[in-house]
């Protein structure tokens, strides 16, 4: 029976061993695998805990930053770093991203990433003495030009027929400031007339984001073929030119308010609609609804504000020796804006309104030289600028380039040009 019972107890105790031994093995693998010790393991970006947060109205850094679980210390820390470092003290609303980065989810917040536009982020971590610095990094344009070309129809406006022709409103706003200086949208857009402009498209990571400049227009205008060109000079100003590298831009915009029509032209004998006689009209009339921004033709100083019996509410403005301009008809003045104000072209100096002499809502627009009314419309401009010698040299070769490019896009529209 001894040796019975040594047996089984010799068997028994193989099989706790062998028990035991599976049981340690399992611990073994299990202490591995979910506690590693001192090892640290740093996760990889695809591990990473990423929450973003879209700025709304009524938030502020401090608000967010404690939402995320972060203390005062730390909202004081990273204010100063976003101030000092980076130049942003406030955020804006339903523009602003930010990125909080943490290891794990329940991890504390080790990176934060504010995207205050396609263009740049703002990254701020968290030092091993629990300080946070920042960097400034600038995200790298994939800019390309591209053409549109179009043709105005019966009817169309050129507002219409530009985005019948695939241009941007943006751009095509842009193009309006630009061809006011040369042309009026409502005397001088007839069916038939062509225009093309060559502008940037600027992209990212094969995504379009934004539209950038115009980099070269022309319209088939009525007094001529009108091209405008942007060029850098030496300096590294930007400016538009003609095709000769004549400053493009005049000190003065024909028409202050863009696509408005015109409703009375300038002349010299007209039938007043109140007063009831001919007598000179000194200026043009441009339609425009009540409360419509009038802005500054030209940069210049406000010599006049005030109240007549013909004009009503009206200011005038003197931009140089030479010229002035005079504004009536308004509903209200724009607020700061009073008897020495400098003002800076396409300000807003007032609003569109039917004061005084007047039928209904318009602007009354005139353009005084040396002293004598002259026509907006059709006076000859003077150009903020012109090229020098040397800078001319080198606008000539770029347009001819420039205009090698819009040659092959025009017969591919599909293609662009990589700046």
């Amino acid at each position: 029976m001894k040796k019975a019972k040594d047996i089984i107890n010799a068997s028994m105790l193989s099989r706790l061993v062998m028990v035991l031994a599976i049981v340690l093995s399992l611990v073994a693998i299990f202490v591995v695998v979910l506690h590693p010790g001192t090892r640290t393991i740093t996760p990889t970006s695809s591990d990473e805990c990423k929450t973003v947060v879209v700025v709304a109205s009524g938030d502020t850094l401090g608000k967010l930053l404690i939402d995320q679980g972060l203390n005062n210390s730390d909202v004081n820390a990273i204010s100063d770093a976003l101030k000092k470092s980076a130049g942003i003290s406030t955020l804006r609303a339903d523009s602003d991203k930010i990125e909080f980065v943490r290891a794990t989810t329940d991890a504390p917040v080790s990176k934060i990433v504010l995207i205050p536009s396609p263009w740049k982020q703002v990254e701020l971590t968290c030092g091993e003495n629990g300080g946070w610095n920042c960097n400034t990094i600038e995200i790298e344009r994939d800019t390309r030009a591209v053409y549109k070309s179009g043709e105005i129809k019966n009817g169309d406006s050129f507002y219409l027929a530009g985005v019948r022709a695939g241009i941007p409103a943006g751009i095509l706003i842009d193009v309006y400031d630009l061809l006011a200086f040369e042309m009026d949208f409502e005397r001088d857009v007839r069916a038939g007339q062509h225009f093309s402009v060559l502008y940037e498209e600027n992209f990212s990571d094969g995504q379009k984001v934004d539209n950038g400049h115009v980099l070269a227009v022309q319209f088939e205008a009525l007094r001529g073929n009108v091209k405008m060109y942007r060029f850098k000079k030496s300096d590294g100003t930007m400016g538009y030119y003609d095709e000769n590298g004549n400053g493009a831009i005049k000190s003065l915009k024909r028409t202050p308010i863009n696509n408005a029509k015109v409703t009375s032209n300038f002349s010299s004998r007209r039938k007043h609609p109140i007063l009831g006689f001919t007598r000179a009209h000194k200026g043009v009339d441009f339609r425009a609804s009540t409360g419509t921004p009038i802005p500054a033709a030209g940069s210049g100083r406000v010599v006049a504000r005030g109240f007549n019996r013909g004009h009503g509410n009206y200011i005038k403005i003197r931009h140089n020796g030479t010229y002035e301009t005079l504004y009536a008809h308004m509903s209200k003045f724009a607020k700061g804006v009073v008897v020495g104000t400098a003002v800076k072209q396409g300000q807003t100096i007032g609003y569109v309104g039917s004061t005084g002499m007047s039928t209904g809502p318009h602007l009354h627009y005139e353009l005084i030289k040396n002293g004598t009314h002259v026509n907006p419309l059709t006076a000859k401009l003077p150009a903020i600028s012109n090229l020098g010698d040397a800078d001319k040299k080198k606008f000539i070769e770029y347009r001819k380039k420039l205009d090698d490019g819009i040659e092959q896009l025009s017969k591919n529209p599909d293609w662009f040009i990589q700046l």
